[in-house]
């Protein structure tokens, strides 16, 4: 049995005899020396990932102005951030966005500004107290300018994510970026083989009080992550670090299209092989590590599941969806996991960086529960109506004007011979259609591309899509694409006044 401590490798740092290796590396040596050789040979595992962290923000005091004031809300180039925490304390959210400039720039844009060494707006406001008389602040700041500017971060570094998939005939944009339609790609998150809780899946070494490489710094974890969900493999980390002491080559703001910002932030963990059982778990492969590919098409929390796939496959560029082949792609960066992971390696081999223990280990067990909600979610089906008219394609746009004025309804669905949803057709399309003199078949003036949702969808999202969308209503249609009921922003509207 091999046993190390920590402070016999801290020993070897500090004389230049440590074996430091990345996490890449010990995939091979385990597979050529075989895990009691590997725990003997390596004394410290460094790993490395590189994207998109939302759920991060800063921490920051700007000293007290004369006169003092009590900072109630407040401003950073037009982002506001939290100040209830202190007279000129206050945290800014890296996914808050701009009031002015709307989700093109946000908190996590101020981070980088700030890092970049630029002159920061700042507006407060106040109440006004005897000992914080003053009501309003407008000033400039820099990073060197804040008596603490510290990199606060909630949730970060999770063990693995979800990959994200689009089964809808039109673009979604979210958090895991711009999905095709019809399964058009596949995108995915995570740095695989050099993921750090995925080499220490049980947290033997990483914890409250390991010291980490943040942002090209040295910082901490200060305990698990929020949603932190270990039982189902999706650990997280919250971590801090002194944004003072970081670089841009590690600390990026992004904004996506449609969904909004966030900040790309680089975080390496070394591990100490301190046992075989460590030597083990550090030389976990792409192959090891599965995740789902989910249906972002289905607006909820409980996204349907396409497929299981490795990180192996998501890295290969292409996966296999419904029998063919789509095109993965990363928003994160392995490319930097993998330079992060080296430049870790590189500072404790020169004595720069010293292991550590946690002073105390995260959660193994538990699962993120979902949000407690009181109010049942309404349905699409319990507020459409199910009285619709239909109408053939092949049927005339007279036969379709008749139609409309015997049953007062402004929307006919227009169905195949098998009775399938082909198109729609308004009272509009048909005046449209009169003033040209047009009165050949309903095919000929009828809208092809329907906007539909389903019966069991959350109300709240297919008025989302009737607003996109500026339509009035939508064709409720089941598995088999045959017309169920419509929905329009009649009947959604009525609902808000019951709500009220």
């Amino acid at each position: 049995m091999v046993k190390k401590s920590v402070h016999e490798i801290n020993r070897k740092i500090e004389d230049g005899s440590v074996n430091v290796v990345t996490a890449e590396e010990m995939v091979g040596i385990v597979e050529d020396l075989g895990v009691e050789g590997a725990a003997k040979e390596v004394d410290v595992v460094t790993t490395g990932t590189f994207g998109a962290m939302c759920s991060s923000g800063l921490m920051l005091n700007l000293g007290h102005s004369e006169p003092p004031i009590k900072i109630q809300r407040v401003w950073f180039n037009n982002v506001e951030a939290y100040g209830g925490v202190a007279a000129v304390d206050a945290y800014l959210g890296a996914t808050q966005i701009s009031d002015t400039r709307g989700i093109q720039y946000g908190g996590a844009h101020v981070i980088e500004d700030l890092l970049r060494g630029k002159e920061i707006d700042v507006h407060a406001t106040s109440y006004g107290t005897d000992c914080y008389p003053r009501k309003v602040l407008d000033t400039t700041i820099s990073l060197e300018d804040l008596n603490e500017a510290v990199l606060l971060n909630p949730r970060n570094a999770y063990q693995k994510y979800a990959a994200a998939t689009n089964s809808s005939k039109r673009i979604l944009n979210t958090y895991m970026g711009e999905l095709l339609p019809n399964f058009g790609n596949v995108t995915y998150s995570g740095a695989g083989v050099l993921s750090p809780l995925s080499n220490d899946p049980d947290y033997e070494t990483i914890g409250i009080g390991t010291r980490i490489f943040i942002g090209g710094a040295q910082g901490y974890v200060i305990g698990n992550g929020t949603q932190h969900s270990p039982s189902t493999g999706f650990g997280t980390l919250m971590v801090k670090g002194n944004l003072k002491e970081m670089n841009l080559d590690y600390l990026r703001a992004a904004s996506f299209t449609g969904y909004g910002t966030t900040l790309y932030l680089g975080i390496g963990i070394p591990i100490p092989i301190l046992d075989e059982k460590l030597a083990s778990a550090t030389a976990v492969s792409d192959e090891d590590i599965t995740t789902n590919i989910l249906d972002y098409a289905v607006g909820s929390r409980n996204k349907p599941v396409v497929r299981q796939v490795n990180y192996a496959e998501l890295r290969s560029g292409l996966v296999q969806v419904e029998g063919k082949d789509v095109p993965t792609s990363s928003l994160s960066s392995f490319k930097k996991a993998r330079i992060i992971a080296n430049e870790l390696k590189e500072w404790i081999k020169h004595g720069e960086f010293f292991v550590s223990m946690p002073v105390e280990r995260l959660p193994r067990e538990g699962v993120a529960k979902p949000m407690k909600q009181i109010q049942a979610v309404p349905l699409v089906k319990d507020v459409m109506s199910e009285f619709i008219v239909t109408i053939k394609k092949n049927q005339t746009v007279q036969d379709a004007a008749k139609k409309i004025w015997e049953n007062t309804f402004n929307h006919l669905a227009v169905v195949s011979d098998t009775g399938e949803l082909v198109g729609i057709l308004t009272a509009w399309d048909i005046s449209k259609a009169v003033a040209a003199n047009c009165f050949d078949s309903v095919e000929s003036v009828m809208t092809k591309k329907v906007l539909t949702c389903a019966p069991n969808e959350p109300v709240d999202l297919a008025a989302r899509r009737l607003d996109r969308y500026g339509v009035s209503a939508m064709p409720v249609i089941d598995t088999h694409n045959r017309v169920l009921g419509i929905i329009t922003s009649d009947n959604i509207s009525k609902l808000l006044a019951r709500r009220h």
